[in-house]
Formats: structure tokens, C-alpha cells, sequence
């Protein structure tokens, strides 16, 4: 196996650090997926057993000067990495005004992303700082448990197709409700047919009752700037957030608790 990359970008290396730090904020372990075409974030929890789930997908071309990927073989070319993204955040830190970042894939006293951050410099000579983060490879007859999430068909979207939501915060003292009217409300798929939403009456709402801390650690650790942001219901189930943007898309699951 091998990977190594680079951007030389500042933009670009500011915006990968902003969605690392997001996925810091949200997990403190995480699969990272490496694909020739694309990089994936991966947290897998069992939304039914009262688990949040995340799936983080983005395009290495809008990232990346060099992108180079050799997988575990020729009819399966990818890279599966359990690691901390706190600690992959925390080395890009040290690159916001770096001239260029290199990432690769090495092997020290285990196996390791190894950043190296060219720093600019006075002299002629260039300032290299190496931050080396351990991780674990995934072994093949594993990747299966690393599937995008399935979506159930959702009730609605954003909370009725009036395009009303309402957000409410119940304490044993007080009760505290948000209204938003004129909401969006797109198709599914690009089928306004689809999904059983739409033989519902427009003014009926879909509810699920969710811990506000796991919703609290979703919209504080948003870093993505998303130029869109759907939220799907699924009555009494799940609450399920995408955040597009052009370059990234996240995807979150919230269970219902009850």
C-alpha cells in the first residue's frame, strides 16, 4: 500500500483543515476512507443502539495538487485508516501558513499519516516541520462495515411540506419553541414523486424527540460553510442533517430518543 499527496493551495489547505476540525469536534475516532477519486470520513455507530453516525465525503481533486493511491491490490485500490482526527487537526494547525502540506502514508514504529509542513522561510533554505499520527489499517474483510448509511424513507422534508419547522427545547422549568416559515422544500433524488412524504398532508408535521447535546456538538463543530443544508425526519426515528458544499458533502444521523 502506499499514499502520499500534497497541496500547495492556501485556500485549499485552509478549507481541508476547516472540515478536519469539524470531524474533530464530532468524534474522537474515525475511518478514514482513501480512494483514488475521493477521501471519506467514516463514523459507523449504531444509530439504533443509540449511536450517531457520519459520513463525510470529499472530491481529492478540489483538495489536492498530487494525489497518488496504490490500495491493498489491483481489483481493490483503497486504503481503510482508523485514526483520531483531533490529532490530524491539531498537526494541521501548524500549516495555515505553510507553503505547501505533503500527507503520506508511512510506516515508523507503526504504521502512520505523516504530514510534512514546508513553513516559509528568510533564508534559502526551507523549514520543514513533520508531524507523524498513528493509525490502524483496516483490513479488507472489514471495509464492508464501512458502507455509506442507509437513509430510511423520511417522513418529510424540514419538518412539513409547508415548509415549516419549529424547534423546541423542553426543561422541567421552561419550554422554548423556534418557528421558521418558507423553508425549501426539495425533491428527493430529483423525484418529487418519491418516498412517502408526499402523500402526506402538507401541514402535518414529523417529530423526533433528540438529545440537544449530540444536536449542540453537530452545529458548534460546523466549520464546512455549507452553501446548502437539508434536514430530514423520520417520525420518531431519526433526525438526519446534510451539509453541501461544492467541495465537501456531510452527512449526520441524530437517533430519537424517548
Amino acid at each position: 500500500m502506499k499514499f502520499r499527496s500534497k497541496i500547495v493551495d492556501v485556500v485549499c489547505l485552509q478549507h481541508f483543515t476547516r472540515v478536519v476540525s469539524t470531524i474533530s469536534k464530532l468524534t474522537k475516532t474515525c475511518t478514514l476512507r482513501l480512494t483514488t477519486s475521493n477521501l471519506y470520513f467514516i463514523l459507523c455507530d449504531k444509530v439504533a443502539n443509540g449511536g450517531v453516525s457520519m459520513w463525510c465525503e470529499l472530491s481529492q481533486g478540489n483538495f489536492f495538487d498530487e494525489f497518488q493511491l496504490e490500495g491493498v491490490s489491483p481489483d481493490a485500490n483503497e486504503i481503510y485508516l482508523k485514526l483520531a482526527p483531533e490529532n490530524l487537526s491539531r498537526a494541521l494547525k501548524t500549516a495555515n501558513n505553510a507553503k505547501s502540506l505533503k500527507i503520506k502514508l508511512t510506516k515508523k514504529h507503526c504504521p502512520c499519516i505523516t504530514l510534512a509542513v514546508e513553513l516559509p522561510s528568510l533564508t534559502t533554505s526551507s523549514r520543514v516541520v513533520t508531524h507523524d499520527i498513528p493509525v490502524d489499517v483496516i483490513p479488507r474483510k472489514f471495509w464492508n462495515d464501512f458502507q455509506e448509511p442507509a437513509v430510511p424513507d423520511f417522513d418529510v422534508l424540514e419538518a412539513n411540506r409547508n415548509g415549516e419547522m419549529n424547534l423546541k427545547i423542553e426543561t422541567d422549568l421552561v419550554s422554548v419553541a423556534t418557528h421558521f416559515k418558507n423553508l425549501e422544500n426539495p425533491p428527493w433524488d430529483g423525484d418529487e414523486s418519491q418516498g412517502p412524504s408526499q402523500d402526506r398532508h402538507p401541514e402535518t408535521m414529523a417529530e423526533a424527540r433528540i438529545d440537544i447535546r449530540k444536536l449542540q456538538q453537530f452545529l458548534a463543530g460546523q466549520q464546512v460553510n455549507p452553501c446548502k443544508a437539508v434536514c430530514n425526519i423520520v417520525s420518531g426515528r431519526i433526525v438526519h442533517f446534510i451539509l453541501l458544499h461544492e467541495d465537501v458533502s456531510l452527512q449526520y444521523f441524530i437517533p430519537a430518543v424517548a
